[in-house]
C-alpha cells in the first residue's frame, strides 16, 4: 500500500501537470527577462572566468559555488537518465532535453538571483540562503510554512537521491568491474566522504573545484573520441533527433517505437531530473559565494544547465545514437555502457571512473543542500548529527536494496519543486527588476568608459 501511494505521487510530481510548471515556469521567466540567460551566454562565461576570485560577502569563490552546484547535477542523470529517456520516447527526446534547457537557464539563473538577494548569516557567521530563505525573508512570515515544506523535502531527498542511491551504484560497478567488495567499497567511500564533511563548504568547495573540471574533461573526451570515430554518421544522428522530435520513432531493433508526447514528456522529465533547474537545489550553493552582486552569481549560475544538459547530456545521446544501441535491449545505464564498451579500448573501466566520479561528487555537494535545509528546520546544532547519519548512509546504502527507495526519493525530488516553483513566480517582479537595473548601470558604465 505504502508503494502505491509513492507511486500516485510520482505519478502526479513526474506527470504532465508538474512537467507543464516547471517548463511554462522557465517559459514565463525566459520572455520576462527578454531572453537574456540566451544571449548573456558569453557574458557568463566571462563572469565565470572572473569569479576564481570572490569579491564580496561569502564563503566561497563564485566558480567554486558552480562547481558545487554542478557536481550535484553532473551525474547518473547524465549516464543513466539520458540513455532512458532515448530508450524509451526514441532520438527525438534529446531535442527536448535541449528546450528544457534553454528555458531551464532563466529558472536557475532566477533562482540564483534570488538567493543572493535574501541570504542570511547563520549563528557561525556563515552567509546561508536558498529557495527557504527566499520564501521567507521575500513573500514574508506568513509563507514560512512553505520554506519550512521546501527544507523538510530537501532534507530527506538527500538520502536517497545523492547518499544510499549513489553509494549503491558505485559499489555495484566497482564490484562487477574490478571486484571490489561491497563492504569495502562502502568504508572506503564514507571515509572519503566524512573526512570532506568535515571542513564544511570550503571544503566541499575546494574537492569540487579540482574535481568536477577533471571529470566533466574526462567524460566529454572519452565521448568526443567516440563521436569523431563515428562523425559520418552525426549529421544523420542530428536529422533523426530533431525529426522523431515532431513525428516519434519507428520501431528498430529492441526499440518498441515512441510518439510525439512521448519524446516530449521523456526528454523534459529527463532534462529536469539532470539539471535540476527548478528544483530549487543548485541555489542553496551558490547562495554562499562571495559575490555582491545577485546578478553576476546569476549568470554564473545559469550556466550549470547549459553545461550539463546541452553539453554533456547532448554528447552522451548523440554517442548512443551513433553506435546504434539506443535501439538495442540494453536499458539504463546498461546503454551507455554498452556503447562505450563497444566503441573504445577500456570503454567500460573510463566509464566506470566517470560513475565513481560523479557519484562521489554528488555525495558531496547534496550533503551541503541536505545539511543547510536542516539548518533551516532545527537550527546550527543538528549539522553534526546530520553529517554523521549522512556517512552512515553512504556505506548503508551499499549493502542493501533499492528499489522503493529510488521511489521515494523521485517523489521527494519532485516535491521539492512546488514550494519553489511558487516563490520564483510570485518574487519574478524582483528578478526583473535587478536584472534590468544592473544592466543598465552595465551599459552606463561601458558608455562613459568609452567617452
Amino acid at each position: 500500500m505504502f508503494e502505491q501511494i509513492i507511486d500516485q505521487i510520482n505519478g502526479f510530481v513526474w506527470g504532465p501537470v508538474m512537467l507543464t510548471l516547471l517548463l511554462g515556469t522557465g517559459i514565463f521567466l525566459t520572455i520576462g527577462l527578454k531572453g537574456m540567460t540566451i544571449s548573456h551566454i558569453p557574458y557568463a562565461f566571462k563572469q565565470l572566468f572572473k569569479g576564481r576570485q570572490g569579491s564580496g560577502d561569502g564563503e566561497i569563490s563564485p566558480f567554486n559555488a558552480l562547481m558545487t552546484s554542478l557536481s550535484s547535477t553532473i551525474g547518473m542523470g547524465n549516464i543513466a537518465g539520458v540513455a532512458t529517456a532515448i530508450g524509451l520516447g526514441g532520438p527525438g527526446a534529446l531535442f527536448w532535453m535541449w528546450c528544457a534547457a534553454f528555458v531551464g537557464m532563466a529558472t536557475k539563473y532566477a533562482e540564483a538571483v534570488l538567493a543572493v538577494n535574501y541570504r542570511e548569516t547563520d549563528e557561525a557567521g556563515r552567509k546561508v540562503g536558498g529557495p527557504m530563505y527566499y520564501i521567507k525573508n521575500g513573500l514574508g512570515d506568513n509563507w514560512k510554512w512553505l520554506g519550512g515544506a521546501f527544507a523538510l523535502f530537501g532534507s530527506l531527498a538527500g538520502f536517497g537521491l545523492a547518499n544510499t542511491v549513489q553509494s549503491n551504484a558505485v559499489s555495484q560497478v566497482l564490484d562487477t568491474n574490478f571486484n571490489v567488495p561491497t563492504v569495502i567499497s562502502g568504508i572506503i567511500m564514507a571515509v572519503l566522504v566524512g573526512g570532506v564533511l568535515l571542513g564544511g563548504i570550503k571544503r566541499i568547495a575546494r574537492v569540487a573545484g579540482k574535481l568536477v573540471p577533471f571529470m566533466a574533461v574526462l567524460y566529454v573526451t572519452a565521448t568526443l573520441i567516440i563521436l569523431l570515430m563515428n562523425a559520418t554518421a552525426i549529421p544523420a544522428a542530428i536529422i533523426l533527433v530533431v525529426d522523431s522530435a515532431f513525428n516519434g520513432a519507428a520501431a528498430t531493433g529492441g526499440f518498441a517505437g515512441a510518439t510525439l508526447m512521448l519524446a516530449l514528456r521523456m526528454g523534459i522529465a529527463r532534462g529536469i531530473f539532470s539539471n535540476e533547474a527548478g528544483l530549487g537545489s543548485a541555489p542553496i550553493a551558490h547562495a554562499a559565494a562571495e559575490t555582491n552582486s545577485p546578478v553576476r552569481q546569476g549568470t554564473i549560475a545559469m550556466l550549470g544547465t547549459f553545461i550539463d544538459t546541452l553539453v554533456i547530456c547532448t554528447m552522451t545521446g548523440l554517442v548512443l545514437i551513433v553506435t546504434g544501441v539506443w535501439s538495442g535491449v540494453p536499458q539504463g545505464a546498461a546503454m551507455t555502457l554498452a556503447a562505450f564498451t563497444n566503441a573504445l579500448p577500456y570503454g567500460d573501466i573510463i566509464l566506470s571512473l566517470c560513475v565513481a566520479l560523479f557519484a562521489f561528487t554528488t555525495m558531496l555537494g547534496w550533503s551541503y543542500y541536505g545539511e543547510r535545509c536542516a539548518e533551516f528546520l532545527l537550527g546550527p546544532r543538528v549539522i553534526t548529527p546530520f553529517r554523521v547519519l549522512w556517512v552512515i548512509g553512504i556505506f548503508v546504502g551499499t549493502q542493501m536494496s533499492l528499489e522503493l527507495v529510488w521511489k521515494m526519493t523521485d517523489a521527494l525530488n519532485g516535491l521539492m519543486a512546488i514550494p519553489n516553483l511558487i516563490a520564483l513566480l510570485l518574487l519574478s517582479p524582483i528578478v526583473f527588476k535587478l536584472t534590468k537595473e544592473y544592466f543598465e548601470k552595465e551599459n552606463r558604465e561601458r558608455a562613459t568608459k568609452s567617452e
